[in-house]
């Protein structure tokens, strides 16, 4: 099996680096949901040696996240484990980090909204999600090129599509965040961060 390859990882793993080098500068333990290829892990993880980086994604990406682990070596990368908002695991491990990238506007909205629903009971008090990706403003695309991006994620699947910034915000409010920074990143992406207090 050769190792799967994101070309975009490549070009938007050191501007999402600056937002972590900020935002995870005091963090400890790191759970990546929908890692994919696993080549932001090993980015993340060589670059912030402080964090263990814990992968994870639906079960059958996880022999292609273990060959970029395996290969990196790191000391802080444990294996990968299986995780689908729609049978999430009963983990015993708290994180005081969540990464996510270019995921929401994959699953389907009710998913979305099943993750932010599972997110209070695998995160400690104060920790902070961070979510990198396409989004709308005011039902309002910020580019044609995301408008673009939109109409061919629904010619794939009409389940998916590009979030409404003020949607997603509102799940994590219920959830009991608070946004810190709503950061531009390059090719009309943001990079959100919110800190979890409680469930309101």
């Amino acid at each position: 099996m050769e190792k799967p390859h994101a070309p975009a990882t490549d070009r938007n793993r050191d501007p999402i680096l600056a937002v972590l080098r900020l935002h995870f500068a005091d963090r400890r333990h790191v759970l990546e949901i929908g890692s994919g290829t696993g080549q932001h892990a090993i980015h993340f993880a060589a670059a912030l040696p402080h964090l263990t980086w814990q992968t994870s994604d639906r079960p059958q990406y996880l022999p292609g996240i273990r060959l970029w682990l395996d290969e990196a070596g790191l000391p802080n990368t444990p294996a990968p484990i299986a995780l689908d908002v729609n049978a999430p695991p009963d983990l015993s491990t708290r994180f005081d980090a969540i990464f996510s990238a270019n995921t929401l506007h994959i699953m389907s909205w009710p998913e979305v909204e099943r993750l932010f629903a599972v997110l209070p009971g695998l995160m400690t008090p104060g920790a902070l999600l961070c979510c990198y990706g396409p989004f709308n403003y005011h039902g309002r695309f910020s580019s044609e090129s995301n408008a673009q991006f939109d109409a061919s994620l629904k010619s794939e699947n009409p389940q998916r599509g590009i979030r409404d910034f003020e949607a997603v915000d509102a799940l994590a409010h219920g959830a009991g965040m608070t946004k810190l920074e709503d950061a531009e990143m390059p090719a009309n992406n943001r990079c959100i961060t919110w800190r979890f207090a409680s469930p309101a």
